[in-house]
């Protein structure tokens, strides 16, 4: 299976780096280096070629490289899901980020309809054990993966509650004014909740892999969220907030092998859990859409023995997806051979470029 891929990569003045110009064939794609080369930073640009702030959820103007702050450009030709493009997405430095695909001014949404992109980076390795904002987070990007849409359904959710929380704030009472709010909210909550139960069940449709597999279920869902808005002003206005809804549901994962929660899991299991689920998320988008996603994955071979490391390899070369990995040591790829294109980055004077 030939997966969604990109072919050329043009960065300009994005974080670290200056200019690079990278052409990828297809295969996974391996890059490694020391740490502040500037690795992370190449799997972020290809993240905003994706619906959302990317993998560090930076503000724009935080992406533009330091101390000349005159804008970024990332620009890429892909191997996307209806032939071949040319994505492009930048900021001026102050102004908010531009989406052009084939030279067409676009939202963000429509980058979905081109390529679809996954990812698991440091960061997430504590998602168990930390808030629940974080969890929802990452349950809203698998769910993004299926449904494009549904970052602009989840917008619409919080525009209508921050109007609903000022309310309560304010002391207003008169019901006609929530009636409305809550209208909008409880239209755009059910197709959250109905987009978030959808894509936990293609995770559990797939069969099990080289990783343990999760078990996910939904903590904090409402039945009749109309009715708990309605009935619960008096309580929300009290705490100055909405207590029901999307916004409060918890992602809870169980490693299914042993019927132990992940939260009290080891760290390396709680690892191969997050790689099981990211490879679950790519196999089912690969049925879906005939084309394996873009994988990014930062750092994640260092924290797997060389076993489970080959296992990796192996059904990211299976699934035919371009996996885009960082890893300080050229020698945590060797398992992959010729099926994987090798980069090595360095830096010095404060950029970033290929040696």
């Amino acid at each position: 299976m030939s997966g969604l891929a990109i072919t050329r990569l043009t960065l300009g003045m994005f974080r670290s780096h200056r200019a690079a110009d990278l052409a990828f064939d297809g295969r996974p794609v391996a890059i490694s280096g020391a740490n502040g080369a500037g690795k992370t930073n190449i799997l972020e640009a290809v993240s905003l070629l994706s619906p959302g702030r990317g993998l560090r959820r930076a503000a724009v103007g935080e992406l533009s490289r330091r101390p000349e702050a005159l804008g970024w450009r990332v620009r890429a030709e892909v191997r996307g899901l209806s032939g071949s493009h040319l994505v492009e997405t930048t900021s001026d430095g102050t102004g908010p980020r531009e989406v052009r695909i084939d030279d067409k001014a676009v939202t963000q949404t429509a980058l979905g309809g081109v390529l679809r992109v996954l990812w698991l980076v440091p960061a997430m390795d504590r998602l168990w054990i930390e808030a629940a904002e974080g969890r929802r987070r990452f349950l809203d990007r698998i769910v993004l993966s299926f449904v494009p849409d549904h970052g602009d359904v989840s917008l619409a959710y919080e525009k209508a509650m921050r109007d609903r929380n000022r309310l309560l704030k304010d002391g207003v009472t008169d019901p006609h004014w929530y009636a409305a709010l809550e209208a909008q909210m409880t239209d755009a909550g059910e197709r959250i909740a109905l987009n978030r139960r959808a894509a936990l069940a293609r995770l559990a449709a797939q069969g099990e892999g080289a990783f343990p597999r999760a078990e996910l279920a939904l903590d904090g869902e409402v039945e009749d969220l109309g009715l708990a808005l309605a009935q619960g002003r008096r309580a929300d206005m009290a705490a100055g907030r909405t207590l029901h809804g999307p916004h409060r549901v918890d992602l809870r994962a169980t490693y299914a092998a042993k019927g132990m929660p992940a939260d009290q899991c080891s760290t390396g299991e709680q690892k191969a859990l997050l790689i099981s689920l990211i490879l679950a998320n790519a196999r089912a988008l690969a049925e879906d859409l005939g084309r394996a996603p873009v994988i990014l994955l930062d750092e994640v071979a260092a924290h797997l023995d060389p076993g489970r490391r080959a296992a990796l390899y192996d059904e990211i070369c299976a699934l035919g997806a371009q996996a885009i990995m960082t890893g300080t040591e050229e020698g945590l790829f060797d398992s992959l051979g010729a099926r994987a294109q090798n980069f090595i980055l360095a830096e010095a004077g404060g950029a970033s470029f290929i040696t």
